[in-house]
């Protein structure tokens, strides 16, 4: 051969081979979807359907009407008391107002959005889409004594014992976000429902606006090496194990052994039997469409399964710094310290 088809045989199979290398690429590209970005999962929906609504969709006006009758934080609407003052510089509200006392937030503050869930174009009722029903099909007595803490509404504070720090709830004590922002089963909540996905070829980070809680989720070739790649099952970290790999342009997420105190003031919890998988696939440019599934035959009676959407936003993460100006927990422990002593004294 000459040297000058040597050259251009050279130069065919050179072509041949960035052509090749450039289809894998897209396909990998392809199977995987592009989460990274800033999203937010804000919605009036809650994980169950309230009572007397039947359909999991609804119309645009009844969409409207759910919302408006929705309480925010407890509250009913049309019972906030916009009389009473919202700027500290204004003193607080007066003794006896509805937006006074046990409740930790006034109107000022709340912003979990105006509208309900909106997922491929459709207004939700609830996250819950199995069962039909849409509300979580709990056993009347768990299995192996699973037992949830309870401190009444979630947006109560001062609630717990006051022995020590440990028996105050954790969003109190600002070592988790509430309202399982960061899952696993992420859900909007009373307000910083904003979230940025980093993606790179071995992880995936979601790191979470609330309480800034981040998730870094390792991602493996298949289902079976990602489990063949788990931490022991006696770590037990906040968050979970979670690992994750993809499916058909779907990443897959699958986690267990979820620390315990977390579960006991979960809405999503599992045992150690448990295991919770979620779903993240590309609906839009501007919209992720998000599910998870929850198993643990000690708690329930059958899996079931949640969907919502995160929608594309361009407002940015702020920092949460939940410590600063923190006094709840060390007022609440000195105030106890003070009683007991006083009652020692007499």
């Amino acid at each position: 051969m000459s040297h000058l088809n040597q050259i251009k045989v050279a130069s065919a199979l050179l072509g041949l081979s960035f052509a090749i290398g450039s289809s894998l690429s897209l396909a990998q590209d392809a199977s995987r979807p592009d989460l990274t970005g800033i999203w937010t999962n804000a919605s009036l929906t809650g994980l169950s359907r309230p009572r007397g609504v039947e359909d999991l969709i609804v119309s645009p006006e009844v969409a409207q009407e759910i919302a408006a009758n929705t309480s925010i934080a407890g509250i009913a609407p049309g019972d906030f008391d916009e009389s009473a003052p919202t700027n500290a510089a204004d003193g607080a509200p007066p003794a006896g107002s509805i937006d006074f006392g046990l409740r930790g937030y006034n109107s000022f503050w709340t912003d979990p959005g105006t509208v309900l869930a909106m997922v491929k174009g459709e207004f939700r009722t609830s996250y819950i889409v199995d069962p039909p029903n849409g509300r979580i099909p709990r056993l009347e007595s768990p299995n192996s004594g699973f037992e949830r803490r309870g401190f009444g509404s979630r947006y109560l504070t001062g609630v717990g014992g006051n022995t020590g720090p440990e028996d105050m709830p954790l969003a109190e004590r600002c070592l988790l976000g509430f309202g399982n922002t960061a899952g696993p089963g992420m859900m909007g909540t009373l307000y910083n429902s904003t979230y940025q996905f980093v993606q790179t070829d071995d992880y995936v980070l979601v790191s979470v606006e609330m309480v800034h809680d981040a998730r870094i989720i390792p991602t493996f070739d298949s289902a079976e090496e990602a489990r063949a790649n788990r931490r022991p099952s006696v770590l037990k970290p906040w968050l979970g194990d979670s690992v994750g790999w993809y499916e058909d342009g779907t990443l897959v997420v699958e986690t267990v052994n979820i620390n315990p105190a977390q579960m006991a003031e979960s809405s999503v919890p599992i045992t150690d039997d448990g295991r919770i998988t979620e779903r993240f696939s590309k609906y839009s440019e501007t919209e992720i469409f998000y599910s998870f599934t929850v198993e643990d035959p000690n708690i329930y009676i059958q899996p079931w399964t949640a969907e919502l959407s995160f929608h594309a936003t361009d407002g940015q993460m702020y920092e949460y710094a939940c410590h600063e100006g923190n006094y709840a927990m060390p007022g609440i422990l000195a105030g106890a310290r003070r009683l007991e002593a006083e009652e020692a004294a007499k």
